[in-house]
């Protein structure tokens, strides 16, 4: 079953799913903005098309992620993303 959700007053939407080989996941596109997220489980975001500027939990400099890298944030936190173009990604929500 697909879920779709909206976030930031439709700048940010996403389509959830289950996969059978990567468990929940969902994929998604930012519009250009700022943005905070938290996170219930540990996520892993790998960049789609576009650049994610991040600020992970526990970091002091933020970190730019160009299509094909991934990031890791950790279960139960906030992080922040600056986004200058339209971007998408995938968002794997691990377990662990």
């Amino acid at each position: 079953m697909l879920n779709v959700n909206e976030y930031f007053a439709g700048k940010v939407k996403s389509i959830g799913f289950d996969s059978a080989s990567i468990g929940r996941a969902s994929v998604g596109v930012m519009e250009a903005g700022e943005y905070t997220f938290t996170t219930g489980k540990p996520e892993e975001m790998t960049v789609i098309n576009g650049a994610l500027k991040v600020l992970i939990p526990g970091a002091h400099d933020w970190q730019v992620f160009m299509p094909g890298e991934m990031f890791f944030i950790p279960a139960k936190s906030e992080f922040f993303l600056q986004v200058a173009e339209a971007s998408a990604y995938l968002c794997k929500y691990l377990s662990k």
